[in-house]
């Protein structure tokens, strides 16, 4: 008999999916609604740890206060100006909008209700896979691209992996990448009390609106940076408000970059990885409910306002027919 299952469950209205790994006390509760986890259980010492800091009932799953555990697609995180230009043609994502209004982040799916494309478990693991054509040309300003996205969680004996497809099903080429916005929480107190270590060797250095400094000065060694923002080595966070984008990420012998988080009275720890792109990290000092209480471990295909990079361009552009994927994970270290 097999140690994982797949339930189905409600919360209000919305349809769950639940994969359990009866082994290892673990459980992942999944939304329809953006495809947004919205659980994350593992049993410790006879107790039921939350490890996923996700919105708590119907209401905050249909407002999404802070985008908590959000598919981010086209684009992740932040547009300047809500505004872009992709093959010589300008863009506005935010129409009739002026002045501190204007702002587009975090991609179109977060309220868009996903179809169920399958599931299934064997001795390995269980796997749901979420899929939505939401992405057509009309369907959103300033976006007249047609994508197609598919997001399968797989739950296995090494913990939660997520994999992203997108694939472009319209005539022309398209801007796009993708990104998570995960919080995860290793303790029931403030995260200053917890380790964190991001394996990267440069800090993306922003404006006051979060946006990457043009060019190459948006690169800053992380010799170079505040010591407080250097998190090579595993530290404390203590005070450090950080909502910093990290690149130029190291990887392991296997060619995952693991981001690391872990608070060192419990033991208790989780393992972010991604094969490529940026980590965001966010300690939560300006959320709706519940400050400095968890921290988002974001990672991305690319960093924010990569719609209007050149470094970016090659990396974003997806032809007429063309699919490009993106993997990452949780991985849940000690209990």
């Amino acid at each position: 008999m097999t140690a994982f299952s797949i339930e189905q469950a409600r919360l209000g209205p919305h349809d769950l999916v639940v994969l359990r790994d009866a082994d290892r006390g673990r459980c992942v509760r999944l939304a329809r609604r953006g495809a947004a986890l919205i659980g994350l259980e593992q049993v410790a010492r006879g107790t039921v740890r939350q490890l996923a800091d996700g919105y708590r009932d119907s209401a905050e799953l249909e407002s999404r206060p802070s985008s908590r555990f959000a598919i981010m697609a086209p684009f992740a995180n932040r547009i300047a100006d809500a505004r872009y230009t992709f093959d010589g043609q300008s863009h506005d994502l935010q129409p009739g909008v002026e002045g501190a209004q204007r702002a587009s982040r975090h991609g179109f799916v977060r309220g868009v209700d996903f179809d169920m494309a399958g599931q299934h478990t064997d001795a390995g693991g269980a796997q749901a896979t979420f899929v939505t054509s939401a992405i057509r040309p009309g369907a959103f300003a300033g976006y007249p691209f047609a994508i197609d996205l598919a997001v399968t969680y797989m739950l296995d004996a090494h913990g939660l992996s997520l994999l992203a497809s997108m694939r472009n099903v319209g005539d022309t080429a398209a801007p796009c990448f993708f990104g998570w916005h995960p919080y995860f929480r290793v303790g029931d107190g403030a995260v200053d009390t917890w380790e964190l270590q991001i394996p990267a060797t440069t800090l993306v250095r922003t404006d006051a609106d979060f946006i990457p400094l043009p060019g190459a000065v948006a690169y800053q060694p992380l010799d170079e940076a505040p010591p407080a923002l250097d998190f090579r080595r595993a530290k404390i966070i203590g005070a450090t408000e950080i909502n910093h984008a990290y690149a130029n990420l190291v990887r392991d012998a296997d060619g995952r970059a693991r981001t690391r988080l872990r608070n060192p009275v419990s033991g208790m720890g989780i393992s972010l990885w991604q094969e490529h792109g940026i980590m965001l990290a966010f300690t939560a000092d300006t959320v709706t409910r519940d400050v400095r209480r968890s921290i988002a471990l974001e990672p991305m295909e690319s960093m924010s306002d990569a719609f209007n990079r050149p470094d970016c361009a090659d990396a974003i552009r997806l032809g007429p027919g063309e699919e490009r994927q993106f993997r990452c994970g949780v991985e849940i270290d000690s209990v």
